[in-house]
């Protein structure tokens, strides 16, 4: 008996049948399925979590009893604060607030720097050089002082628009715009220093992916730049893209709560991760500490942004072709 030859058809298909999906590598990784689940799990809570728990909780109390309750007093699985609200209910509001700071404000680097990279490496010569001392420029200003102007300036206009725009329309979430002003205004600042890597990473893989073969064919077939920017340069940037917007997250996160922890991020009224690590810090004293207002916040905020990493790390292993060995 003869063995038939296969055609090339069956063997690329079965080729690429033996070849693991960069979703099927990812799962194989046993931090980055810890990193889905802790991240699904956080995002399900800070969703959900405040309407699982008994209504009123998360309201200041008129009994001092309520005050500064330790874990499991009461009812209150993570204790009590000053105001006598529940601890566990102000972690799941925290995280809603940082997570949507954080997911925004890198949304805005995303679209930011990677606009402002793929032109700057389109263009090349002296306006990518004078694109680029923008960026040295932007690097240098200290990110206080740029946050302080911006909402210094920004806010009190800011506020008034909302409010003529906004309070009397017909939607509940949008008559509460003019309240989250300074979020708003702290999700803007933080996409804009955030922006900056972003635009060095994608000007840099532009400058090489500019000068290969499919890119001279299509100038040659009279394609227009707008058309080689979207349609070949950046679907071959998608990966880069995906793997450093995951390690941007957890930096504007880190960020708005230091910014919050000293007083210059979200409304005191508001919680977030770095609210509550301000109280926290402040109900500490020699004379008694109440360590659970610090210790929860924190621990919730840190196992979130460990998982980031190592998701972020997990992304760029798989879709970044510079880190493979």
């Amino acid at each position: 008996m003869t063995a038939t030859a296969s055609s090339p058809k069956e063997n690329v298909s079965a080729a690429a049948r033996a070849t693991p999906s960069a979703t099927a590598v990812l799962l194989r990784r046993p931090a980055v399925v810890f990193s889905l689940v802790v991240l699904g799990l956080v995002g399900l809570l800070a969703l959900f979590g405040p309407s699982l728990l008994p209504t009123g909780v998360g309201e200041p109390s008129r009994d001092n009893a309520e005050q500064f309750l330790p874990p499991l007093a009461h009812g209150h699985l993570l204790g009590t604060d000053l105001n006598g609200r529940d601890l566990l209910y102000r972690v799941f509001i925290g995280a809603r607030i940082s997570l949507l700071v954080g997911l925004s404000g890198a949304l805005v680097a995303l679209f930011v720097g990677t606009s402002y990279g793929l032109i700057s490496g389109y263009l090349g010569g002296r306006a990518d050089a004078v694109m680029m001392r923008l960026v040295d420029v932007l690097y240098a200003i200290p990110r206080l002082i740029f946050i302080l102007i911006l909402v210094t300036v920004v806010e009190g206009p800011f506020r008034q628009w909302l409010g003529a725009h906004f309070v009397g329309s017909r939607w509940s979430f949008l008559r509460e715009l003019p309240a989250y002003t300074k979020t708003l205004i702290l999700i803007l600042t933080l996409g804009l220093i955030e922006w900056l890597t972003m635009a060095r990473i994608v000007r840099g893989q532009v400058l090489v992916l500019k000068n290969l073969q499919f890119i001279t064919a299509a100038r040659s077939l009279g394609q227009t730049h707008f058309k080689i920017l979207t349609r070949h340069l950046l679907p071959n940037l998608s990966g880069l893209i995906a793997v450093y917007l995951t390690l941007t997250i957890p930096a504007v996160v880190l960020d708005e709560s230091f910014l919050s922890f000293l007083g210059l991020g979200v409304d005191p009224s508001q919680a977030s991760w770095g609210t509550l690590l301000a109280d926290g810090a402040s109900a500490i004293n020699p004379i008694r500490s109440h360590w659970w207002l610090l210790v929860f916040p924190a621990a919730v905020m840190s196992l979130t942004l460990l998982a980031l990493n190592f998701l972020g790390d997990g992304l760029r292993d798989v879709l970044d072709p510079r880190s493979r060995k």
